[in-house]
């Protein structure tokens, strides 16, 4: 199968008449009628006036007509929809817009594009003007809130001679199908920083401390300093001198990314839900696990699971990853935590790094979450992931001024305590569970997982 191309594809149509006569009247006719208006004035000392008046009109009208008759059928005009770059959570992309005009008269043409809110708050119209038998393009800029795939309509066109008595319009069937990824660049920039950073500090700590990993790597002669235990003694024998192993740091391990989907993951941080930071901060850690050689899974769930993709690594694998996350959508259910660990160790059975972002539920019992974590705990090695809520915090630490205000301030600080024991329970059980600033997701995870291969803990 080949993989899908990341920015959106070109698509060109010829247009076709618009409305139900297809034409219309230009500023300059509705200008020069006005001014015909005038001639009201005068008429009241002479009725001659009048009649001036009306052969201004008639002359108006027929300039009208000539210009109408002049400018091309819509037909003779193809436009060509492109985009610039590849359509991503929070990221301005821009989409070219070409006209192509193939008759003798030069046209300015006025372009409406029919994209949703959920690309742009305003309408995205541009103003293109054609030379005869040419083209000519203009650019407007989208800047997409909403994952998944998003229906962009076709483009309606007004155009005009450069007289600008007359105008028809026209329609062009440019009805496509795009993608919206998580958020790309912020994966670029947390691939380049932390990969960086961590390598720095990975190449430090190798110096101080040998044998990390379990990975074998290569022999080399013992030197002081060096643990007795990676002594390789059959190396020794044949060389009659000490040799000791090198470790590395373990690859092709597997990890799985599994996101939960539900209800309480559609509360708002700013623009964006908590499901959409769950995914930028997956596709972020995808990239740099991939890089270090591991395999890496998905499962997205909810009262079902959404997406589950196998472990694999390359760059075909990546956008198959890439295609899930893009697919993610809310639910309005309590997502089925049970059902979805069930089918994860289903799937799973040698030991691996489970990388699980969810948030608890404000409520008296113990979560479902919870004892679907104890299950995975029995093969498998948790990052029990929490998406704190900004606004509780706020309310907890804030000194309430009121008695209204202060049994909400009691309130924030019951759940924020609950949250802390339940978080700990997870934790007692072997998870490394985790309560997570929304705005510091991507970056807590990555790291967390560089120093769980770093320790070896798989």
């Amino acid at each position: 199968m080949r993989p899908r191309l990341l920015a959106p594809g070109t698509i060109t149509a010829k247009c076709k008449p618009a409305g139900r006569l297809g034409f219309g009247f230009g500023r300059r006719f509705f200008l020069l009628i006005l001014l015909g208006v005038l001639w009201c004035v005068p008429a009241f000392w002479s009725n001659k006036f009048f009649l001036i008046m009306a052969a201004w009109d008639a002359c108006v009208f027929a300039a009208w007509a000539v210009d109408l008759w002049l400018l091309p059928r819509a037909g003779r005009l193809t436009v060509e929809r492109s985009w610039t770059g590849t359509a991503s959570l929070s990221n301005n992309v821009d989409i070219m817009v070409q006209v192509q005009n193939e008759s003798a008269v030069p046209l300015a043409c006025s372009v409406l594009e029919d994209v949703p809110q959920s690309l742009r708050n305003e309408p995205a119209v541009v103003e293109i003007k054609i030379p005869r038998r040419s083209s000519a393009s203009q650019t407007y800029t989208v800047r997409p809130l909403q994952r998944g795939d998003i229906e962009i309509g076709g483009a309606y066109l007004r155009y005009q001679s450069l007289a600008r008595f007359a105008e028809r319009w026209a329609r062009a069937d440019l009805k496509q199908t795009i993608r919206v990824y998580p958020d790309l660049e912020e994966a670029k920039r947390q691939n380049i920083y932390l990969s960086r950073a961590r390598q720095i500090e990975l190449e430090k700590r190798l110096v101080r401390q040998r044998g990390m990993g379990r990975e074998f790597e290569s022999l080399r002669e013992y030197r002081e300093g060096d643990e007795f235990r990676n002594i390789c003694w059959t190396a020794t024998a044949r060389r009659g001198k000490h040799v000791t192993k090198i470790y590395q740091v373990e690859r092709s391990q597997a990890v799985w990314l599994v996101i939960d989907a539900g209800r309480l993951l559609r509360a708002k941080v700013g623009d964006l839900s908590k499901l959409d930071l769950a995914t930028n901060a997956a596709l972020s850690l995808a990239q740099i696990a991939l890089y270090s050689g591991d395999r890496v899974g998905l499962l997205v769930y909810g009262r079902k699971v959404q997406q589950r993709i196998g472990l694999g690594k390359g760059l075909s694998h990546m956008r198959l990853l890439m295609d899930g996350l893009a697919n993610a959508h809310e639910e309005i259910a309590e997502a089925d935590h049970l059902y979805a660990a069930s089918s994860l160790l289903q799937i799973q059975k040698q030991r691996s790094l489970i990388i699980w972002i969810t948030d608890l539920a404000d409520s008296s019992m113990t979560p479902e979450v919870v004892e679907s974590a104890s299950q995975i705990l029995s093969k498998h090695l948790l990052l029990f992931t929490i998406i704190a809520q900004r606004d509780l915090a706020l309310l907890a630490a804030r000194y309430p001024d009121s008695a209204e205000e202060m049994y909400e301030t009691v309130a924030a600080q019951e759940i924020v305590q609950r949250r802390e024991q339940l978080i700990s329970r997870v934790r007692d059980k072997g998870a490394l569970a985790l309560e997570i600033h929304p705005n510091k997701l991507t970056t807590t995870i990555v790291n967390q997982y560089l120093e769980i291969k770093e320790r070896s803990l798989i």
